[in-house]
């Protein structure tokens, strides 16, 4: 059977799961890239290096977050959310942000591309080459759906 998931059931999805994928476009090109993440019942919280990812969200921060939940080819869940990346540059909003980003993280085997980075203003993100501080950002859903089948 396939169904719609409630407010509940995507919710539900949003927080069990930690991998997403990010859809973005500059006017011209879309750009679809997985993240992990956290999501704190409020937010989509992720972390990032510079790259095309942030360069398109700060030209349009219209984006699309999208979350799979596979057991099988015939049990299933997925939710879509549209919302809007905001990027934190105020330190209280970062280690909030990273202090879910961790707690939530931190229980997980993940790799080492998805290694949380530090907070400090001299610290630097594992897998960056000199001091290059990482983007904390925060997506703000403002419409979401979500579909199973069982």
């Amino acid at each position: 059977m396939i169904g719609k998931l409630s407010a509940e059931g995507i919710d539900q999805v949003l927080r069990d799961n930690v991998l997403g994928h990010i859809g973005c476009s500059d006017g011209t090109k879309v750009y679809v890239v997985p993240v992990n993440y956290a999501y704190d019942g409020h937010f989509i919280i992720a972390h990032s290096l510079p790259g095309m990812k942030i360069d398109i969200m700060r030209k349009n921060p219209s984006v699309c977050f999208e979350v799979d939940e596979i057991k099988g080819s015939n049990e299933w869940k997925s939710v879509v959310a549209w919302g809007t990346f905001q990027e934190l540059t105020d330190e209280r909003d970062r280690y909030y942000a990273m202090k879910i980003f961790v707690d939530r993280m931190i229980h997980l085997k993940i790799s080492e591309t998805a290694k949380p980075p530090e907070l400090g203003e001299n610290r630097v993100h594992p897998r960056s080459e000199g001091n290059i501080r990482p983007i904390i950002y925060r997506i703000v859903i403002s419409e979401s759906t979500g579909r199973f089948e069982n």
